[in-house]
Order: C-alpha cells, then sequence, then structure tokens
C-alpha cells in the first residue's frame, strides 16, 4: 500500500523475546499500583479477579494479594488443562508478578479517597498496564482465562462471558458496598477499556480513502509523486450504470490527508470519494510489529 519504508529492520528474536518479557513485567507492576493506590482504598471493584479481592477484602478481611494469588493459579491451571499450553511463560509470569507486587505494595498510602478520581485514574492505570501486557502477547490470568472456559465449553462468544463475569462483579459491588460505588465500578471498567485500546492502537489513526473517478491515471500518479503513498486499484461495478469502473484505495496519514483532497480535487472535481478511519495500519510505510 505504501512506498515509504520507515523501519526496514528485520526484527532480532531475542531482543523481541526481551521486550515482550518486559512489557509482561512491568504492566504487571502498573496494574498493581493502581489497585493499591486508587481501587483498593476507595473500594473500587471494576471487574476481574482484583474486584472479587476488594470486595472479600472489605466482607471477611482477606488480603487482596493473597486472594489474587489464589485465584490466578488454579485459573491458570485449568486454563493449560482444558485449553492447552498456548498460555505460555509469559502468562505464568505475568499471573505470578500481578499478586506479589500487590503483596508488596500493600502498605503505600491511597494516592486519593475520592471515589471519582480512584476510578478514574485506577481505570487508567490497569488499562495502562493491561495494554502493556497484552503488547507482550500475554496476560495476567485471572477472570479473562476463566470467561475463555465458559466461551469453549458454553457456545457463548468470548465478548459475553467477560463481560458477564465483570458484570456480575460490579452488581456484587453495588450489593456489597452501596449503589454509587457500583456505578464508580463501572465508570472505571469502561476507562480501563478505552486505556487499553489507546496503548494498544494509539491515536495516530490514518485515512484509508476510496476514490472513484474518471481521471485514474492521473490521479493514481499524483498519490504516488506528490503524496508519496502507494494506491491499490480495485475492480467495481456501478449498481445501476452495470459498467466497470476503476476504484482506488489510499492510506495515509493524517497529516497528508488534506493534502490527499487538494490533489484529487485539483485533478477531478467531480470525483467521488469515501473516507474512513484506520484506526491501525501495518506494514510498509506504517507501523510494524
Amino acid at each position: 500500500m505504501s512506498r515509504k519504508n520507515r523501519n526496514g529492520n528485520k526484527g532480532n528474536p531475542l531482543y523481541d523475546r526481551i521486550k515482550e518479557y518486559t512489557y509482561v513485567i512491568l504492566g504487571s507492576v502498573i496494574v498493581a499500583l493502581a489497585f493499591n493506590l486508587f481501587l483498593l482504598p476507595n473500594r473500587i471493584a471494576s471487574g476481574g479477579v482484583s474486584g472479587i479481592s476488594t470486595i472479600l477484602d472489605s466482607v471477611v478481611g482477606w488480603e487482596p494479594g493473597i486472594v489474587q494469588l489464589c485465584f490466578n493459579i488454579p485459573l491458570f491451571l485449568a486454563g493449560v488443562l482444558l485449553l492447552g499450553k498456548q498460555f505460555g511463560l509469559k502468562t505464568l509470569v505475568g499471573t505470578i508478578t500481578l499478586p506479589l507486587t500487590v503483596l508488596w505494595t500493600s502498605g503505600l498510602a491511597p494516592a486519593t479517597e475520592d471515589p471519582l478520581l480512584g476510578s478514574l485514574f485506577g481505570g487508567m492505570g490497569v488499562g495502562l498496564g493491561l495494554g502493556l501486557v497484552f503488547r507482550g502477547r500475554a496476560s495476567t490470568g485471572g477472570t479473562d482465562l476463566a470467561a475463555q472456559i465458559i466461551h469453549k465449553y458454553s457456545g457463548l462468544t468470548l465478548g459475553a462471558c467477560v463481560a458477564i463475569i465483570d458484570g456480575l462483579i460490579v452488581v456484587s459491588s453495588a450489593i456489597v458496598f452501596n449503589l454509587e460505588l457500583g456505578m464508580y465500578a463501572l465508570i472505571g471498567l469502561f476507562v480501563t477499556s478505552k486505556t487499553i485500546d489507546f496503548v494498544q492502537v494509539g491515536l495516530g489513526y490514518s485515512k484509508m480513502a476510496i476514490i472513484i473517478t474518471k481521471n485514474e491515471t492521473a490521479v493514481k500518479e499524483a498519490i504516488l509523486t506528490k503524496i508519496d503513498r502507494g494506491v491499490t486499484k480495485l475492480s467495481a461495478y456501478g449498481g445501476y450504470t452495470e459498467t466497470e469502473l476503476p476504484v482506488l484505495m489510499c492510506v495515509v496519514d493524517q497529516t497528508e490527508f488534506t493534502k490527499l483532497k487538494q490533489v484529487v480535487r485539483t485533478i477531478d472535481p467531480s470525483a467521488f470519494v469515501v473516507v474512513t478511519n484506520a484506526s491501525e495500519v501495518l506494514g510498509e510505510g506504517f507501523k510494524r510489529e
């Protein structure tokens, strides 16, 4: 799609492996800190094993780090037994690092005693940490593994399984604490999901343009030479005329989009252009995994 090559170096397997483990460990530590500094002190049980440990800490006084460890290890073993060995050592590292860090940092003073700030910043911290763990191609275990097991044996979609588990935890927090804290938990859960998306995709949205023009050759040459982006030519047929139409598809950075519009408008003012956001673009000239 693109003529630009911004990263032509091939990945070093050892470097990639070290980077992935760094992501997993750093992400797990960030999740643990967000839990102890923001979520637990304000009794924000925004899903997951951490939410369960928050509820149990309030009800029976059980140490959250121990609770998380007691949930995570059996769930990891069940995942390996029932789903196979695809989780690997990295997921085991995340499964153990998170609760141990929760234990080691349990003496830290709360960063805030405002539930709204706790849900917002706790949600961002958890989302940032989980996003890094996911970039390391692992997970922190817990209810994610439970959701995968339920998904395999129930026929429900994985998204539905995750939503059901997290929903039950949030509802439980509303019952055990109060409705207001249950709503704060929902806010934390929402912020977490959006932050994970940000870490995974970032804010650098690209634009994908579908261009139908009578001056196909001129538009294609202008995009190649003036914008220095590649073009893919597609074959299409008009629904009304039943005639073949040349369609050009081009992906550009946001900073190049205005120039693309100007180029097309200058060559063919009657061109039909459809533009959509491309949240993630992988390949030459864009991001390389």
